[in-house]
């Protein structure tokens, strides 16, 4: 934490000299920006590409690396907010897409593309059925809706911090200010936007990340209320937290005892956690699972499974999941490609190798300027957390100084490495494209920001 008012200009003045070079080396990104504000609301195409000082305009991605529209080359650790781990133009997926487009884009009926996908699926996550949709926020409110019909029940459980999509069950607390989120044992139902009907932000309880006792008081005080609970097994708004030992599977027990479900929201996990998602990884099976980003090797779609008993709803009608471009021709066929020709043993043992070099590569630069951080990874993805100790929950990640954070961003950026740019602690995402070089520039920039942070923070 920055400790004194000259520290803290210090650390204002190097945001804003990255800034300014960052501006600098996009001329042409700028005036693409402010033409955009004529005809696309906030210049960008989505809230989330809105970045400080201004959006970056891409052009093209080829293997690990992307380039802008000013010609800049980075090493692409943004990944399309967690969707790349294939890389761009993978081989594979250009053969399997290039060959569909031919064939038909858009049938709306299943394809033998999407059997061969849902085995996989089966197999990878241990859950018998699936169904497919297109967006991460598609399967969770089709969870979330599951869950309703199976149960009979209204109310569900969140976590305070997570983001599961921009449907209304779910845009609650996901990053509520303190003076209205309520106590940390207690923690209130804050929309999380205008637009969202009170009556639905009421239906939905909210505890904190790792609090089990949390879960059991809002089944004690709403018997025969609750449908269930919509969780991400590791929870990835607030840079990576992991479940405390016995979280997950307490969860579902727990669930279980008072009639309920568990959802594991997998949508940022799945694929990057392991072959198996942090399902698998953690050892614990829940009723539903929600699958998008990684699943499409750059293509949009999605997938929720679950056990027999659950998706019989579907099957029997109970509960009718539907979507005009639900297993799309064009999104199955890259998706297969992905989880049978991409996405290997071999692959994976790649990405660990990767993971593991840049763990230890940058907690070296850390000691070695005697720096209170450390890494955070889980497969895939990684993260440095700018603490000296642990982050367990949402409320402590608050404590985290945001601008070291922003400042990290820009030092990458404009050191030629793409990084997600919201929230306190970027996650970055390794590809199967990414190379040992790949992290090292990873690397040498984050030791920019440590000499920085030395000065500031001595």
């Amino acid at each position: 934490m920055v400790t004194s008012m000259s520290a803290s200009a210090t650390l204002d003045a190097a945001i804003a000299s990255e800034s300014d070079i960052f501006i600098r080396r996009q001329p042409r990104g700028s005036a693409l920006g402010t033409a955009a504000t004529d005809v696309l609301a906030g210049g960008a195409t989505s809230s989330w590409q809105i970045a400080d000082p201004q959006p970056v305009w891409l052009d093209h991605g080829a293997g690990g690396h992307i380039w802008d529209v000013d010609g800049n080359e980075y090493v692409d650790l943004h990944g399309g907010y967690g969707a790349g781990i294939a890389g761009h133009a993978h081989p594979a997926i250009v053969a399997a897409v290039t060959e569909q487009v031919s064939r038909g884009t858009h049938f709306a009926q299943p394809t033998e593309d999407a059997l061969w996908v849902a085995r996989s699926l089966a197999q990878r996550y241990d859950l018998p059925l699936w169904r497919f949709a297109n967006s991460g926020t598609e399967a969770t409110m089709d969870a979330v809706h599951l869950m309703r019909a199976v149960t009979g029940r209204d109310m569900i459980i969140k976590v305070e911090g997570c983001y599961h999509g921009h449907h209304d069950s779910v845009q609650v607390s996901v990053s509520p200010d303190l003076d209205e989120a309520g106590p940390a044992h207690r923690p209130e139902s804050v929309p999380s936007s205008t637009g969202i009907p009170t009556a639905i932000t009421e239906l939905t309880r909210i505890v904190g990340f790792n609090d089990l006792d949390a879960v059991r008081r809002i089944l004690d005080e709403n018997p025969g209320q609750v449908a269930g609970m919509i969780v991400e097994p590791v929870m990835m708004n607030a840079g990576i937290i992991t479940p405390e030992p016995g979280y997950l599977a307490g969860l579902r027990d727990t669930l279980h005892s008072a009639g309920a479900l568990l959802t594991f929201d997998e949508v940022k996990t799945g694929f990057t956690a392991g072959p198996g998602g942090a399902t698998a990884r953690f050892g614990v099976r829940p009723d539903i699972i929600c699958l998008a980003k990684s699943l499409g090797g750059g293509l949009s779609t999605a997938a929720i499974g679950g056990t027999s008993d659950v998706m019989s709803a579907i099957a029997d009608g109970i509960y009718e999941q539907v979507g005009t471009f639900n297993g799309n021709p064009l999104a199955m066929a890259a998706a297969r490609a992905n989880v049978y020709q991409v996405l290997d043993d071999s692959a994976y043992r790649h990405l660990a190798d990767l993971a593991a070099h840049a763990s230890a590569a940058i907690t070296d630069v850390i000691a070695a300027h005697g720096l209170a951080w450390h890494v955070k990874s889980v497969g895939a993805k990684g993260c440095v957390i700018f603490s000296p100790t642990p982050v367990t929950d949402y409320r402590e990640f608050l404590q985290l100084d945001d601008r070291w954070g922003q400042l990290h961003w820009l030092i990458q950026h404009n050191g030629g490495v793409f990084l997600p740019p919201w929230g306190k602690v970027e996650q970055w995402l390794l590809s199967v494209a990414h190379t040992h070089a790949d992290v090292d520039r990873l690397v040498t920039n984050f030791e920019r920001l440590a000499v920085i942070a030395e000065e500031v923070l001595a």
